[in-house]
């Protein structure tokens, strides 16, 4: 099972996912965002998973997070959990689907789906995304899905079907990379398709380049 995988993933080593950094502790587990890993014992103290599914709604500014792999997560807070499987249900409600997703990827049941594909599925007011050239694909895409400012996930998919992303910069096609830069043993956070803001952000690029 998933919760039994992210035990194991846990004794070896594994201690972040996207923004997040967790821990065994003395009752359970212990989820917060990594960068108040030295300052916790002022954070804000939760004991529910479900409280992870409101702080992750919003940033700390008060404005709705739309895409969970944005950077933007707010900072003071740390959920105590008893047992694994309520810390595997938070990390779902911050990311989710992240650590199911990366166990189906690498057991060989998931795989990635090119944009081109994406783009050509689409229907009515989005069909135009067809339209989209390479250049200006590669160039959406390094924008909208930059890890510093964007989005968090690795981007495991290309432009045409059986071409790797080898127009990114290689560590954001890594698996093995922690994209917030820190270094740490992550658990990889994978994009295995284009989400519906790029495909919203392609209609943008082909209906302003037709003008």
């Amino acid at each position: 099972m998933i919760k039994d995988e992210l035990a194991r993933l846990i004794t070896d080593g594994y201690n972040a996912l996207g923004e997040l950094g967790f821990a065994e502790s003395s009752t359970g587990y212990r989820l917060y965002h990594w960068a108040d890993r030295n300052s916790l014992n002022q954070a804000r103290i939760y004991r529910s998973p479900k409280d992870a599914r409101e702080i992750a709604k919003y940033d700390s500014s008060g404005a709705y997070r739309p895409l969970k792999g944005v950077p933007n997560l707010p900072r003071g807070w740390v959920l105590e959990l008893p047992n694994i499987n309520d810390l595997k249900t938070a990390l779902d409600f911050f990311y989710p689907g992240a650590v199911a997703t990366w166990l189906a990827f690498r057991e060989g049941k998931a795989q990635p789906v090119c944009l081109r594909q994406t783009l050509n599925r689409q229907t009515g007011m989005y069909r135009v995304t067809g339209k989209l050239t390479d250049d200006q694909a590669q160039s959406l895409v390094k924008e909208a899905c930059r890890s510093d400012s964007r989005c968090l996930r690795t981007i495991l998919w290309g432009i045409e079907a059986d071409h790797p992303p080898d127009f990114l910069p290689a560590s954001k096609s890594d698996p093995t990379v922690d994209q917030t830069g820190q270094s740490r043993t992550t658990l990889p956070f994978l994009c295995l398709e284009a989400c519906n803001l790029l495909v919203a952000a392609a209609r943008t690029t082909v209906k302003k380049s037709s003008r």
